[in-house]
């Protein structure tokens, strides 16, 4: 029976729980409603006091979970949608993300963030967060775009001891299945190849790289063969296989969902120029959502934000050059 990236991540959280007693979750409508997209349906039956409902105040659920953790608990908090983390930014950036290098106390407090757009959500519903908590040091940022690292990066995220923003593409919650659950997969920090290429690079994350990956498929039928990398993690980001990747193809795209201004595709493209300029045969390009706020109709979202043929547009001048 196949598992959808919701399910893995329903799994990964049950066995937190089952396998340590210091896991709970916290979260608005989580209990017995099962969160707003069913990411804890049934957590509850089997878990009766360690998955527990949350007042409609993102501030105050981080602030408790920031208790909870130096005091040696590692909880996991549900926000219902990426956007409304802002609410609890100030305990996110300035207690949960300074408070090893304050006191030499960790936070593990795992954060999941339902990330990114789907048709007709519309701007306070769609926002992907990461660049903006992968700015601040102290905070782990993962993004991971299979179901194998929906399961695996969650598990690994809740055993660490540094507090982590977790964002999981709403999209991609039944979009995606798989199998079977991974035993074994890449530790966060560490970028994979999805796809292998030489005459272009692709880097990207998340709900991007299918269609990253679809555009490839485009282009192999053009005769060019599009390397695709997924970085799985953007803090830490893994500079060395984007370098290696570069240096076998020599042509840089860097695709993001998020709003273009700064950003990981601006990280991306920073780190090749300063580290592997000499790597470059022509000048890197990125591409991003519209900078203007997300919109409701679906026609518009799907012009908004990155797709195959926008990608594939993007590939067939840059492997021209």
């Amino acid at each position: 029976m196949s598992t959808t990236y919701l399910a893995a991540i329903r799994e990964a959280q049950a066995v937190a729980l089952r396998e340590d007693p210091n896991v709970f979750i916290y979260g608005q409508d989580i209990g017995k409603f099962g969160g707003a997209f069913k990411a804890t349906k049934g957590l509850i039956d089997e878990f009766p006091n360690r998955v527990m409902d949350a007042p409609i105040s993102e501030d105050a659920m981080v602030g408790l979970a920031i208790g909870a953790a130096i005091e040696g608990m590692r909880p996991i908090v549900e926000m219902q949608f990426a956007d409304f983390s802002s609410i609890g930014f100030n305990q996110i950036i300035n207690q949960a993300a300074t408070h090893y290098w304050r006191t030499g106390v960790p936070c593990p407090i795992t954060l999941r963030l339902p990330s990114g757009g789907t048709a007709g959500s519309g701007p306070f519903h769609s926002q992907s967060m990461e660049a903006l908590y992968a700015h601040y040091p102290g905070l782990v940022v993962v993004t991971p775009a299979t179901v194998e690292d929906a399961y695996s990066m969650l598990l690994e995220s809740i055993q660490l001891d540094d507090p982590v923003i977790f964002c999981e593409h709403k999209l991609l919650y039944y979009h995606l299945k798989a199998d079977r659950l991974p035993t074994v997969n890449l530790p966060v920090g560490k970028a994979r190849i999805a796809r292998s290429g030489r005459h272009a690079t692709v880097v990207t994350y998340s709900a991007m790289l299918h269609e990253s990956l679809k555009a490839a498929a485009m282009l192999a039928e053009d005769g060019f063969h599009v390397e695709v990398v997924d970085l799985r993690s953007v803090k830490p980001i893994d500079t060395d296989t984007i370098l290696g990747s570069v240096a076998r193809t020599g042509r840089l795209l860097a695709v993001g969902e998020a709003f273009p201004w700064g950003g990981v595709t601006a990280e991306v493209l920073s780190r090749v120029v300063s580290e592997g300029f000499d790597l470059l045969d022509c000048p890197p390009i990125r591409l991003n959502a519209k900078d203007t706020p997300i919109p409701y109709h679906p026609n518009l979202w799907k012009a908004h934000r990155p797709t195959a043929d926008s990608i594939y547009a993007a590939l067939s001048e840059l492997v021209r050059k």
